[in-house]
């Protein structure tokens, strides 16, 4: 068991017949005494800041484990929203991919059956203007014909219509 001040202030020595010089001796404890208890004080001061700074240590030891942890954590949910993302970006130009060619071919699709409708009005067209050529040219004959001159020149006599249909 260790010694405490007191322990040294009221330590007696026996005395021998040419022993130490009391007073000398009594200083000598004091000042030891003084010394031991200021060692002492010291000694708990040490142990209540080891103990403030191994208390600390351990606050931040966990605030680390939980910062690390926390660390953790944040990467896994970036890597598994950088995942999602991605697949979510392959599933949408998968999707941009269908519509495109669905446009395409619906486009190709209609362009085919306007060029076939183009090609039928020009066929209609072509029928049509040879048939109104037609009918153009065989009016031009009529009135070119001979028939007309002879109309003209026909003299009919409206006295003689009248008896006629007297007659009748």
């Amino acid at each position: 068991m260790p010694l405490s001040p007191l322990d040294i202030h009221n330590k007696d020595f026996s005395r021998g017949f040419r022993g130490y010089d009391e007073d000398e001796v009594n200083e000598f404890l004091d000042h030891v005494m003084r010394d031991y208890e200021l060692v002492l004080r010291e000694k708990k001061e040490l142990e209540e800041k080891l103990s403030n700074h191994t208390e600390r240590l351990g606050h931040f030891t966990t605030i680390e484990d939980t910062l690390n942890k926390s660390i953790v954590v944040a990467q896994e949910a970036a890597e598994e929203v950088k995942r999602s993302a991605n697949k979510e970006a392959k599933l949408i130009v998968k999707e941009a991919e269908k519509n495109a060619d669905r446009i395409v071919n619906e486009s190709l699709t209609k362009a085919r059956k306007i060029a076939v409708e183009i090609e039928d009005l020009k066929k209609q067209s072509k029928v049509f203007r040879t048939r109104f050529k037609m009918l153009i040219e065989a009016q031009l004959d009529l009135i070119s014909n001979d028939d007309w001159d002879e109309l003209m020149e026909y003299d009919l006599d409206t006295e003689e219509l009248k008896s006629l249909e007297r007659h009748d």
